[in-house]
């Protein structure tokens, strides 16, 4: 459940850099082996026709670059986020905070190290609560990331001229597919954008790997 994304901290403004490392992080929750293919052309019915496997990817991989975009001002960072079907490891590095963060998930544990020390909690929105004082939708993003809305919430899904997502509303947020690869015989957005309020984040992805099995 999404308190509020004013970015109006329980006790103010401090530790900006570690709050924007977890936000960070829960925008978007190992190392990709593939680069994205050669340009090349979509066409109307692809995105059809990857629908079911799409659904059904468990373990994927990606790399890329990450910024963040509020009232207070801007970052960007590197992302290496590696998922699998009860796991998942999203490692942040860049300008921001002590040089990497690290998240580390499975069934009934979190656990967040950086630059400020360790923190553990049951889920990554309980991290969140424990030290913001609010959570994001984070069980949402392992289908944002890949074209899809999450199927726990209504949603608004606007589609381009070939029939792949463009626009989609759910849970308060905006996401924009502005551009896509061919990755492993699967078309995965490269680049979007979503938005809440002031907030805006972007995501481009330089590497994918959708992995057949875990």
């Amino acid at each position: 459940m999404i308190r509020s994304l004013s970015l109006r901290l329980r006790h103010g403004y401090a530790a900006p850099r570690a709050w924007l490392s977890l936000l960070l992080i829960a925008m978007l929750a190992g190392c990709a082996s593939q680069t994205p293919g050669p340009d090349q052309a979509r066409e109307r019915g692809d995105w059809d026709a990857q629908a079911e496997r799409l659904q059904a990817l468990e373990a994927w991989s990606l790399a890329g670059k990450v910024g963040l975009r509020t009232n207070e001002g801007s970052e960007s960072a590197n992302i290496d986020w590696q998922q699998r079907p009860d796991t998942y490891r999203i490692l942040i590095s860049g300008p921001f905070g002590a040089g990497r963060t690290l998240l580390k998930g499975a069934p009934g544990k979190v656990t967040l190290t950086n630059g400020e020390g360790r923190f553990d909690a049951e889920t990554p929105e309980a991290l969140m609560e424990q030290q913001l004082g609010w959570s994001l939708p984070i069980s949402a993003l392992d289908f944002w990331v890949r074209g899809l809305p999450t199927p726990d919430a209504s949603e608004r899904l606007e589609h381009d001229d070939l029939g792949f997502p463009q626009r989609l509303q759910q849970l308060g947020w905006t996401i924009e597919y502005r551009d896509w690869t061919r990755a492993d015989d699967l078309w995965l957005p490269r680049r979007l954008v979503m938005t809440y309020g002031d907030l805006r984040a972007t995501l481009v992805v330089n590497q994918w790997d959708a992995v057949s099995d875990s």
